[in-house]
């Protein structure tokens, strides 16, 4: 595995560690955290005892019986909260049913057509009961797998909740794989009925039936919601399950190109996705909040279904694109929803910001309180459009580091406590243990680059990778003595504060000296006329690698060899000569997951043979391949 080394001089453009902001002291005020000195005397007394630490927090949800141990650690293998007995639909649900929150909206929900359906807490719970009893009535049993394959609709949330109410194991598939896709997934996990849907809105185009489309059933196997789930009785009372049973598989691309069973348990996960939320979002009773994942993904997992509803929150979901049937779908849904808290990711904004601020400006934005990005480092100059065009500079920023693996999020700064800079994750949660290493895991200087680790368990940490625990130990905890290695680069400041410089494998060794894609893609979007742009390395046989850059113009400016010519220029000036790159390739849009990530693999592939042979999946437009392929140098 190389090593992350990241020259001084080649990280100064992106790390404007001068330029802090303070919380704002409204927000502070009220905050649950509400000072630096309050935010690290609970992360001293959480490096004190880390068990009493996540007990506490443990000891606020529901449990049919208490555990009698917190942790059992033989590396890499953990168990928590052993012996205890729990259910995470009984946490999401029942526990607020019992209080005045029974007939708070728990889920808010808007098709990409516009129609809306809203769920109380009591609802919820009804509507889940009958999922519940309808999988029990077709024989589905604790520790059955499930795959979901839907879109986003309420009923996906209710699944889910369904399936862990009885302790069967939800393998949740994004609903725009494609059927090979589909077929590996259902297959690696061993699941043994599929909950999915005829049809759905996407970009106004009619993908599957929400719709009343024909469908071809088989008379025994296959079953319609409406005649099964409705039908079906509201009562049924939540399994009580093992604090290790697991509660779901959730697949994650791998370097190999066959995905990865990720398998989280039910406690663990409980805790670490409940007190994150709370502590992160610093949510309260009126808030309403919107995470623009997809549930098919692990952020909708934990910041749609589990986190929140845990938490007793109104969570809004919406069906489709945000940019149907014009570019300020998400600010209208905003203003109309009156949403406090809004979760998306950085290449969203980037396209926001690619739009133009001409759509933000048309809505108020005034109901907005916090501001939370995810999935990947943001360059600091989406940041501070962020701040500026999104929060009116009255709202914190949390900028959240965390995987698939890790269940929860790890580093994040708590909105009315720790003061934020543009681009750093800056510091970990109470209870988080992260660290800057050297290959044989040793410290590295603040200032220095190298590999993030983690130093101890925490409780929604993955348990291993389905059928496979030879990979998971080699993956996760084999490269690094003693640690659980996350794969990416980072950088501690002098302020403690976390910078991620993206994954190992996207460092590009030119000519022996290392550089960070990301440095070289926030230079290049720090360029007026950048609206995105994406670095990978491509084989070179004088300098080992060339620097290779795919670039999006801010719409009104034209891609021409004077312009290539001007952004060369300008990461000289921004990073110095070594980072110059060698390739510029104009493109309308950059390859993307349906998550929103960046494709680099692929364009790693193209920049090399000019061909893509690896998975593509995961691609949300696939058009986007066959004009990059078109295009020549």
């Amino acid at each position: 595995m190389p090593e992350t080394q990241v020259a001084q001089q080649d990280i100064q453009s992106v790390l404007r560690e001068a330029r802090k902001f303070d919380p704002p002291a409204e927000f502070s005020q009220h905050a649950r955290i509400k000072s630096m000195a309050e935010y690290q005397k609970l992360y001293d007394a959480s490096a004190a005892d880390p068990e009493k630490f996540w007990a506490n927090v443990a000891g606020e949800l529901h449990w049919f019986q208490k555990w009698n141990k917190v942790l059992e650690w033989d590396l890499p293998w953990a168990k928590w909260f052993l012996n205890g007995k729990i259910n995470l639909s009984y946490n999401c649900l029942d526990r607020h049913v019992q209080t005045a929150r029974k007939d708070k909206t728990a889920i808010l929900w808007e098709g990409e057509p516009g129609e809306v359906r809203t769920f109380t807490y009591q609802q919820l719970l009804r509507e889940v009961s009958k999922c519940a009893n309808a999988l029990k009535a077709m024989g589905i049993k604790p520790g059955d797998r499930v795959a979901i394959y839907m879109g986003m609709t309420p009923e996906l949330a209710i699944a889910l909740l369904a399936c862990a109410r009885i302790g069967a194991v939800h393998s949740v598939i994004f609903g725009g794989f494609s059927a090979n896709a589909l077929v590996d997934r259902i297959n690696d996990a061993q699941c043994i009925a599929v909950i999915t849907q005829d049809s759905g809105y996407r970009r106004g185009v009619l993908v599957y039936r929400r719709t009343g489309s024909a469908v071809e059933m088989k008379k025994g196997r296959d079953h319609w919601w409406h005649e099964v789930v409705d039908k079906a009785s509201d009562n049924c009372p939540a399994e009580a399950l093992d604090s290790e049973d697991p509660l779901f598989i959730l697949y994650t691309s791998g370097t190999t190109g066959k995905p990865k069973g990720i398998v989280h348990t039910t406690a663990g996960y409980a805790v670490g996705v409940y007190y994150t939320t709370k502590m992160v979002f610093d949510l309260r009773d009126e808030d309403i909040f919107w995470c623009t994942a997809d549930i098919g993904w692990v952020t909708g997992h934990s910041y749609i279904v589990y986190g929140p509803l845990q938490n007793g929150a109104t969570v809004l979901m919406y069906e489709g694109a945000p940019n149907h049937p014009d570019f300020d779908r998400f600010w209208q849904m905003i203003d109309r929803h009156k949403v406090t808290i809004f979760y998306t990711a950085p290449t969203a904004i980037r396209a926001f910001i690619k739009w133009g601020s001409e759509y933000p400006k048309r809505h108020k934005l005034d109901s907005l309180r916090l501001l939370g990005t995810v999935g990947e480092p943001i360059n600091p100059e989406a940041w501070m459009w962020y701040r500026d065009m999104i929060g009116k500079n009255r709202c914190p920023i949390v900028d959240t580091w965390w995987q698939t693996e890790t269940g929860m999020i790890m580093i994040s700064p708590l909105p009315g406590a720790v003061p934020t800079k543009p681009g750093s994750a800056t510091v970990p949660l109470p209870g988080v243990f992260p660290d800057v290493v050297t290959r044989a895991g040793e410290s590295v200087p603040k200032g220095s680059g190298g590999l993030l680790v983690l130093r101890k368990p925490w409780p929604a940490m993955a348990r291993t990778i389905f059928n496979d625990p030879d990979r998971f130990v080699k993956q996760y905890w084999s490269d690094i003595p003693g640690m659980y290695f996350t794969g990416d680069g980072a950088r501690k400041d002098e302020d403690g504060y976390y910078w991620m410089m993206g994954r190992v494998d996207d460092v590009i060794n030119v000519a022996g000296h290392r550089l960070g894609t990301m440095e070289i893609e926030s230079a290049l979007v720090a360029h007026p006329k950048v609206a995105e742009a994406a670095v990978v390395g491509r084989p070179d046989d004088l300098k080992g690698q060339a620097i290779a850059a795919f670039v999006t113009l801010e719409s009104g400016h034209k891609p021409t060899p004077e312009m290539k010519d001007e952004l060369r220029k300008w990461v000289v000036k921004e990073i110095g000569a070594l980072a110059r790159p060698d390739d510029i390739r104009f493109t309308d849009t950059l390859p993307k997951t349906r998550s929103g990530k960046i494709m680099r693999r692929l364009l790693r592939e193209l920049a090399g043979t000019g061909e893509v042979k690896g998975d593509v999946t995961t691609l949300e437009d696939f058009s986007v391949i066959a004009k990059l392929s078109s295009e020549e140098e």
